[in-house]
């Protein structure tokens, strides 16, 4: 059941209520050209969030990436299939965010690194590895960490590259 709305006071009251109805009333105005009657402030902080959703879930896959990448690396005792299909899923994830929204590729690269960090931290808490276990710089670069057939070697389990 579709209810189009008139007054634009009626939709943001709709969106308080019943923001699935408020979503399709939207719509409905937008195909039928009817700008003038939208809830414009809402849609607008719609429209935002969206943007800033997709951003939070790129770098939510990108540290999950990163943190299994290191943990297969610097833990190479504990391999297991459920991690290589964790790495195989976020880079699909990252890959089809990248493919559908090309311009966030800027944003990628500049929350690469701090990511990074915080899959470092996350590693050495799900390992109980020491910090200075992981490089502070990553060891992967940005190709081999989106390259769907890239796993790092093991590293020798002596082996600190806290430098």
């Amino acid at each position: 059941m579709t209810v189009t709305q008139t007054k634009p006071m009626n939709l943001s009251h709709l969106y308080v209520q019943d923001f699935y109805l408020w979503l399709e009333t939207t719509a409905n105005l937008l195909k039928e050209g009817k700008l003038a009657e939208i809830d414009l402030e809402n849609l607008i902080e719609e429209i935002e969030s969206l943007g800033r959703k997709e951003k939070q879930s790129l770098k939510s896959n990108l540290m999950v990436l990163l943190m299994h990448l290191l943990k297969y690396q610097y833990q190479s005792q504990k391999r297991s299939n459920s991690g290589k299909y964790t790495i195989r899923e976020h880079r699909r994830r990252l890959g089809e965010a990248l493919t559908d929204s090309p311009s966030l590729k800027g944003y990628f690269l500049s929350v690469f690194e701090p990511c990074y960090q915080e899959a470092r931290k996350q590693a050495s808490d799900e390992t109980g590895l020491s910090l200075d276990t992981f490089p502070p710089k990553s060891p992967f670069s940005i190709e081999e960490t989106l390259n769907p057939d890239f796993l790092p070697d093991a590293e020798d389990e002596t082996h600190n590259t806290g430098e």
